[in-house]
């Protein structure tokens, strides 16, 4: 995993560079306003300052679907260039104009960084860290503003401070995040795929991932690519096929599913549990019955928490999903040379994707990026039953425990303890003919071997066995994304698939959002951005030196000979300094106890920080008393926000989306960001003018508790997840939803 932890820190470079640009124009203004005289001109001195704001939020608007077309390592580049073209223009600045100017390509470049760099590190981070990488952004940009504050410290206590130098600096490490764009990060592999651009995305995940076999996580990346259709949840009982066969009815045969193993003569049985209900999960310990008696409560919610349920201690880090499968699930072992499917190289070689080296047995065979174009004849029969055959197949890409030298040859599924598998299955139709029909399907293992709780699916009349040689497992069962039922009427014999290019050639449409689906992780999206923002982080922030300089604390350090400028720049730093251990907390707890638990744990205390807050100023209380309580609420309140409500909004936005329009959707997330951010940062004078600053603060915890609210009853727990089954996921929810107010 070295390279995807080396590529996320590499991305989060551009975050250290808005954390130092917002920490630089803190200190620089004080002097900038001096030059040009501005005491007298607040709304210039204010649009200097905010015209990043402005810059970030106009890009903003475009960077989702130019980086869904260009991709998104050409806007991380043009962000690096961004950056230090704005520095050289800060330092040159003859006038008010053109720094406004210089400001206004700052924001572009912010606004860049901050929206797509969580995008590229969730699309090319492993899910069982995920979580801890999406979180460096947010402990490199905490990072960058404690490194500025400390770099325009310094520089107030010389006698003649330039605030044009403090400005200019920026040149200096977006030159080093340039070098790295350019020379150190891949594009994002689900863009690649995408694009038909198979082979490419290829050689990207066996860099990102430190081995050669990426076959399964190519195909679930594929499999990314469908927008909506139909997903239900079903549930396997899977064992050895004869013990699992005896003492069920002749006719339960034709409902199994069976798994082909790699050793001569192993097979294994799948059986679909009936009486199953796909809108009504249950547990058969009663907590999923207890989670869903909570009133207002979206099933989504219950969806996700039942497969977490089941995850052991150390959550998606260790999963045990399938401990004795390692030697039973078929594998198609590619033959000759790689994978041609690549829309480049087809046209190169002039060859057509719809056919196979198999000749005249080519309709028999799975196209599919899992298995290699030119796998032989007897690997395609494993695939796809011939139009003879009875019953349904179900093939799977091996899941770890051939070993060589002590070595395991692979471990993955397709992260997070999920296996993607793909079945097909036939049934005689009205008029005497053989129909078939192929699905998609993302397996997890439900509980432990031979158990049935914690169950997604209630199963009644069936009794699992219980000597651990079986296992229950739930799917999510869908059609694939290139599927083509035009396809499957010329290739009745076995299923078809579409090019990728050919579903690239569509692009994003806007319908698309307007599926149950995305619609329904939109709305979280949106929602979670916005509560962040009226949570009072910009609020805080920007009068912590207001705040602790009636604290005293300011005047402590006055009498150690600081300036006030300098005191309140050093004041300012040394909080930021406080932040980054607990940033690194986070990064460690996101996979572990993650996203939703560090939400509910942290946001009651930013509560209990803000209300203190409000009583220390309205109280009439010993002035050392009050110093005490309003230094200590101000670094609890910023250290938790850090944890939590700080980078999760940005992290489940990055998440939650389709391949192929989380470019549009996360622009309106993050444009929804900005915008608040203006909303808040400029209502605060206002505000603070009629209410005072415990009224302000007063307001922030009634958010924050509105936020607590929303995140118990609407967001879902992601961690350890691959991106695709979240989807998914979403998708169910939305129609269990429906189903529900229905």
């Amino acid at each position: 995993m070295k390279g995807a932890v080396f590529v996320a820190i590499a991305a989060a470079v551009g975050n250290l560079l808005q954390g130092w640009d917002n920490a630089t124009i803190a200190g620089a203004v004080l002097y900038i306003k001096k030059e040009f005289q501005l005491e007298s001109e607040p709304t210039i001195e204010g649009l200097i300052v905010a015209m990043s704001l402005i810059g970030a939020t106009i890009i903003t608007t475009c960077s989702g679907p130019v980086s869904d077309w260009l991709g998104r390592r050409p806007m991380l580049i043009i962000s690096s260039v961004l950056y230090f073209v704005s520095g050289l223009i800060m330092f040159w600045s003859p006038n008010v104009y053109i720094l406004l100017l210089a400001r206004l390509l700052d924001g572009f470049g912010i606004g860049l960084a901050v929206t797509l760099v969580p995008v590229y590190i969730s699309e090319t981070a492993p899910s069982e860290i995920r979580g801890l990488l999406n979180t460096l952004p947010q402990f490199t940009g905490s990072g960058g503003m404690f490194l500025s504050y400390c770099m325009v410290f310094g520089m107030s206590l010389t006698d003649s401070p330039s605030w044009r130098l403090m400005l200019g600096v920026l040149s200096i490490p977006s030159v080093v995040y340039f070098a790295l764009t350019i020379f150190f990060l891949p594009e994002s592999p689900r863009w690649l795929v995408s694009k038909g651009k198979m082979l490419e995305a290829k050689r990207v995940l066996q860099k990102l991932r430190g081995r050669e076999d990426v076959s399964g996580e190519m195909a679930l990346l594929v499999e990314g690519l469908g927008v909506g259709g139909e997903t239900s949840i079903e549930e396997y009982i899977i064992g050895p096929a004869n013990e699992l066969a005896d003492d069920q009815e002749p006719t339960a045969e034709k409902n199994q599913i069976k798994l082909y193993g790699p050793e001569e003569g192993l097979s294994w049985i799948a059986r679909p549990v009936t009486g199953q209900s796909t809108l009504g999960p249950v547990s058969r310990h009663g907590s999923m019955e207890s989670r869903q008696s909570v009133p207002l409560m979206d099933p989504m919610v219950t969806l996700f928490g039942s497969v977490h349920e089941k995850l052991p201690e150390m959550g998606s880090m260790r999963s045990m999903l399938f401990p004795n499968f390692g030697s039973m699930f078929s594998v198609a072992e590619q033959q000759g040379k790689n994978e041609q499917w690549d829309e480049e190289s087809l046209r190169r070689d002039g060859e057509d994707y719809t056919s196979d080296a198999a000749g005249d047995d080519s309709d028999d065979n799975l196209q599919s990026p899992l298995l290699s174009r030119q796998t032989t004849t007897m690997e395609g029969k494993d695939m796809v039953p011939p139009p003879a055959s009875h019953g349904s197949i179900l093939s799977m890409r091996r899941n770890s425990s051939l070993m060589q030298g002590g070595e395991p040859v692979s471990s993955m599924g397709i992260g997070g303890g999920w296996q993607l598998a793909w079945k097909w299955s036939e049934r005689e139709g009205e008029d005497g003919k053989k129909e078939g029909g192929f699905k998609r399907i993302y397996l997890h293992q439900e509980g432990v071997p031979g158990s049935r709780h914690g169950s997604l699916v209630s199963l009644p009349g069936i009794d699992a066995p219980v000597e651990g040689e079986f296992i229950q497992a739930a799917a999510l069962v869908s059609q694939p994304a290139l599927y083509s039922k035009e396809l499957m009427e010329q290739h009745p014999v076995g299923p078809a698939m579409v090019h990728p290019s050919e579903t690239a050639a569509k692009g994003p449409r806007w319908g698309d959002l307007f599926e149950p689906g995305v619609k329904h992780a939109l709305l979280v999206g949106v929602l979670i951005q916005i509560l962040q923002q009226f949570a009072g982080i910009n609020g805080v922030l920007y009068y912590t030196p207001q705040i602790l300089e009636q604290a005293g604390v300011e005047v402590l350090l006055a009498n150690m000979g600081i300036g006030s400028d300098s005191a309140s720049i050093l004041i300012s730093a040394v909080t930021t300094l406080l932040m980054l251990p607990c940033i690194a907390v986070a990064m460690r707890l996101m996979d572990i106890s993650g996203r939703r638990r560090l939400l509910l744990t942290t946001i009651p205390i930013l509560i209990v920080s803000l209300v203190v807050l409000v009583v220390s100023n309205i109280v009439t209380m010993n002035s050392v008393v009050h110093a005490i309580l309003s230094t200590i609420s101000v670094v609890v309140y910023f250290c938790c926000f850090v944890t939590g409500f700080g980078p999760i909004p940005n992290i489940l936005c990055s998440e939650i989306f389709p391949t192929r329009v989380r470019g549009v959707c996360i622009a309106i997330c993050a444009l929804v960001f900005w915008i608040g951010d203006i909303i808040v940062t400029y209502t605060l004078p206002v505000m603070l003018t009629s209410i005072g600053l415990a009224g302000v603060f007063g307001i922030y915890a009634v958010v924050c508790c509105i936020s607590w609210v929303f995140v118990f009853l609407k967001v879902p727990e992601t961690k350890g997840m691959p991106l695709e089954v979240i989807t998914e996921f979403f998708a169910v929810g939305a129609r269990q939803a429906a189903a529900k107010n229905d």
